[in-house]
């Protein structure tokens, strides 16, 4: 991790076309606190999900303070605090800061990066990306330019296996058997071949491009862009060829359609170790899942969580010998530690009452009709902006005025929509609607 830093008192002003993009995005931070329902949101932004134990005590302690006393996972593998007040920003820019998680205050924002959550551990991928996630976050937060990014700009680095690959990010790095790199920029099949020790610097270049290809347009990702991704990474390849970045080439590879990442269990590779992967209900911990989960790391593991993008966490580094005491001590808190629970594959937005926009309690609603687990992931939405949702193919649960909608989303095709009116007469046709959609296992 990289040393803490000290917030200062007022940030130093962005570059002038930097401000001027930076004025429509709201994108909460750790410095920069959203406004809710159930009172002010910090997003804690944790590039690859990496967490030390001593992190997540701080984490954990500024929550039950501070906050409402969870720890919400996002769709990116960051941590979220609700609840907060609203004139708590300074004490809890001071407590991350102490604890290593804020290492530039003008890069806080922009610190988007999800990597293959078990790289390195279950030796299925072509190598392990945390040389690359350091050396990234580090360009990153060393950089003027890159303060100008947007909160949502989104850094991809998959190891191999393809599970990251699909998230669909703005730069993404794909490790390769032969120690090479292809760079995707945007969700564009061409990729460019690289030396796998130039990738960090040549994802840094495509977001600089980036910059420049969106000043004044107010694009704040690749896909925003006029003219697509084709222009910018035709501006890559010609800077890295000047540059003399090694063999540079373009090949053609299509975006993986989705992953459901990690299943939750025991996880083991091609050394002696072992590692633990468990799922959170609706991605959320309660303060005694969270400390058990970092006292599990502490003494069970090698003092590091992995926060996934699918809203789970892995614990590298347990004894095998161990690993099933664990795993049935982190479910013993209700967390899911295998693939039977009817948690499984669910997921929902913050809704009422956190959300002003929500139109439903629908966390409320997804664990009233809570039953076998599913085919297919749902995912439950309080209103149109679908915040948080997967890609790949799920079924699309929205609240509406008077009942839920569900669809089928198969990428960027939507099948056609059910409507279930909300009618205390037949509360079980949601459930029976969603189990349908889901279709079940067995």
């Amino acid at each position: 991790m990289l040393a803490a830093m000290p917030p200062p008192a007022t940030l130093p002003s962005l570059p002038a076309d930097a401000s001027a993009r930076g004025r429509g995005d709201a994108c909460p931070g750790t410095l920069r606190l959203h406004r809710a329902d159930d009172g002010a949101l910090a997003r804690v932004r944790l590039p690859g999900g990496l967490l030390t134990a001593v992190q997540a005590d701080a984490l954990g302690a500024v929550a039950e303070s501070l906050g409402d006393g969870e720890l919400h996972l996002t769709s990116r593998g960051n941590v979220q605090l609700r609840g907060l007040g609203t004139d708590c920003g300074g004490e809890l820019a001071g407590r991350l800061g102490d604890a290593g998680l804020l290492p530039s205050a003008r890069h806080e924002r922009i610190r988007n990066i999800v990597a293959s959550p078990l790289s390195g551990l279950d030796g299925l991928g072509a190598r392990d990306v945390g040389p690359w996630l350091r050396a990234l976050d580090e360009l990153l937060c060393a950089g003027d330019r890159t303060a100008g990014l947007s909160g949502r700009f989104l850094f991809v680095l998959d190891d191999g296996r393809g599970d990251v690959d699909a998230l669909g990010g703005d730069v993404t790095l794909l490790a390769q058997d032969d120690g090479a790199a292809l760079l995707r920029i945007g969700t564009d099949r061409t990729v460019v071949r690289i030396p796998g020790a130039q990738a960090p610097r040549a994802a840094l270049m495509a977001a600089e491009v980036f910059l420049e290809r969106a000043a004044g347009t107010g694009a704040w990702r690749v896909r925003d862009l006029p003219g697509g991704a084709g222009p910018l990474l035709d501006e890559v390849v010609r800077r890295l060829r000047e540059e003399g970045s090694g063999a540079v080439s373009t090949e053609d590879r299509d975006c993986p359609p989705g992953s459901d990442g990690p299943a939750p269990g025991v996880v083991t590779g091609p050394h002696d170790g072992a590692a633990l992967s468990v799922g959170i209900p609706l991605g959320r911990f309660t303060p005694v899942q969270w400390r058990t989960l970092t006292e599990t790391a502490r003494h069970g593991g090698r003092g590091e969580l992995r926060l996934t993008p699918w809203r789970g966490v892995v614990v590298p580094g347990v004894e095998r010998r161990r690993a099933s005491g664990l795993l049935d001590g982190l479910g013993a808190t209700g967390l899911l530690v295998g693939p039977d629970s009817p948690w499984t594959g669910v997921g929902a937005c913050i809704g009422r009452p956190g959300c002003a926009k929500s139109l439903a309690d629908v966390r409320g609603r997804a664990a009233a009709v809570v039953g076998p687990v599913g085919l297919l992931p749902v995912y439950w939405s309080g209103c149109e902006r679908r915040c948080g949702h997967p890609r790949g193919e799920w079924v699309d649960v929205v609240a509406t005025p008077d009942g839920h909608r569900i669809a089928l989303v198969r990428g960027e095709e939507r099948g056609a929509p059910v409507n279930v009116p909300d009618s205390p007469d037949r509360p079980g046709d949601l459930a029976a609607a969603v189990a349908s959609a889901r279709g079940t296992r067995g």
